[in-house]
């Protein structure tokens, strides 16, 4: 999978708060996500964010950036 910054990864397992889905905040050999639910951020190496992806929702390019 391409994983680029403010895309939306759903991963296998829900965080606490019960979102499954997480904002890609920073991309390299460590990913910064961001839960959808609750907002908490997290640092999670790249290795487990690609064994543990079940989707991408892919940025709108035609968004406006807020």
């Amino acid at each position: 999978m391409n994983f680029e910054v403010g895309d939306i990864v759903k991963l296998k397992k829900p965080h606490p708060c019960g979102s499954r889905e997480w904002e890609i905040l920073r991309v390299g050999a460590d990913f910064r996500l961001k839960c959808t639910g609750c907002g908490h951020q997290i640092m999670v190496p790249r290795k487990l964010v690609e064994k543990n992806a079940r989707g991408l929702l892919k940025k709108n390019p035609d968004a406006p950036w807020v």
